[in-house]
């Protein structure tokens, strides 16, 4: 059985700072890209960053590039997003992703909350 957790969510204020971890088991992330989404109540869900599989490239929205950072440790089966200068704007629930064309594997989400 697959399953991606997602944690390192909570509440911080505008400037902070939080790192996500997607940690998957029942897979190994090792061949594949990986990437972070969010969801924003009452918006859709929307692409945050990518890193292709052997993290040579990373890709990133608009809105995030030159405050997130996505990378991965194939050995621990994990991949991260660290998130800085926070905006309240950030807030939403974060979800990892990896998916082929034989599969797409969704966690449960952690929610990052921006606020003074």
């Amino acid at each position: 059985q697959v399953q991606l957790v997602e944690s390192g969510g909570g509440l911080v204020r505008p400037g902070g700072s939080l790192k996500l971890s997607c940690a998957a088991s029942g897979i190994s992330f090792r061949p594949y890209a990986v990437s972070w989404y969010r969801q924003a109540p009452g918006k859709e869900r929307e692409l945050v960053a990518t890193i292709s599989n052997n993290a040579g490239s990373t890709d990133y929205a608009d809105s995030v590039k030159a405050r997130f950072v996505i990378s991965r440790d194939n050995a621990k089966n994990t991949v991260y997003l660290q998130m800085n200068s926070l905006k309240p704007e950030d807030t939403a629930v974060y979800y990892c992703n990896v998916q082929s064309w034989r599969f797409n594997y969704w966690g449960q989400g952690t929610q990052v909350t921006v606020s003074s």
